[in-house]
Parts: structure tokens; sequence; C-alpha cells
């Protein structure tokens, strides 16, 4: 019942916060997923918000999602970046199984993890492109990278 309260919230939080500097965002897709097993969603929420905010556009897949259908959203999204997360130790070889499938089916794509259960060190480990340890440091992340296109 928690966090569909905060769920709740953070629709209205939406609706509220002052835009921030959406020129980096603009039309930049990232998909973003609770990997499969893992039903913790509110840091992935979090997350979501404060880059909706930045301008980018969030293609979010909710909770337990399977690699499988991550990919079909980058896909069907042409997603330019893919930001995972997972709370639960469990569930950190289905990130990294997801991030094995993106590498080999769609290559191009950034990939951005976070959670309680990772690190740095760790998420280079399994192959991720970066690490962000809160929604702020996703940003820095996100804005590093865009420059990079241009």
């Amino acid at each position: 019942m928690s966090a569909e309260a905060a769920k709740a919230a953070f629709e209205k939080i939406k609706q509220t916060l002052p835009k921030g500097d959406s020129s980096t965002g603009e039309r930049i897709k990232i998909v973003m997923a609770t990997v499969k097993g893992d039903i913790h969603d509110i840091g992935k929420n979090i997350v979501s918000t404060i880059l909706c905010n930045y301008g980018y556009t969030i293609v979010d897949l909710g909770k337990d999602v399977t690699p499988e259908r991550v990919l079909d959203a980058v896909i069907e999204e042409n997603a330019q970046y893919v930001g995972l997360s997972a709370l639960m130790t469990t569930t950190v070889p289905s990130m990294q199984a997801t991030i094995e499938l993106l590498r080999k089916s769609a290559p191009q794509v950034k990939i951005m993890v976070g959670g309680a259960v990772l690190t740095e060190d760790y998420a280079r480990k399994i192959g991720a492109d970066a690490y962000a340890k809160d929604a702020m440091e996703a940003v820095r992340v996100l804005k590093g990278w865009s420059k990079d296109k241009q």
C-alpha cells in the first residue's frame, strides 16, 4: 500500500515541479525498468520523475520486467538509452542478463543502472555504461552522454 501511495504522490509532484533545463533532454527517449524478479520501483519512479522534469521522454516499463520486454521497448521506441533498477541482490543476475541481451541485439543503446545493491564497480563488471547512485547523478550522466553525441 505504501508503494501505491508513493506512486500517487509522484504523479502529484510531476504536476507541480518547475521544469529543469529541458533543452538537454529534447527528443531523447529513455526506457526505464525494474528488472525481472524485483517488485521495488520507488527509486526508479523518483529517477523517472526527475528525468521527465529535465525534458527526457521516459518509457516506463514498470517492475518485474523481462530482458526481452526491455529489448522490445528499445526497438519499438527507438530509444537511445536504458535505465535499469534493482533493489534486491537476487535480481542482479536478471540485470546482467538484460544488459547482455541489449549488447547483443541493440549495441547502440547506452545503459545506466542503479539501485541499493549496486556499486559503480559492479555496474562495470556486468557491462553497464554508467552507474547512478541517485536521480541527480542520472541527470548528470545523461547530460554527459548528450554532449558526447553533439
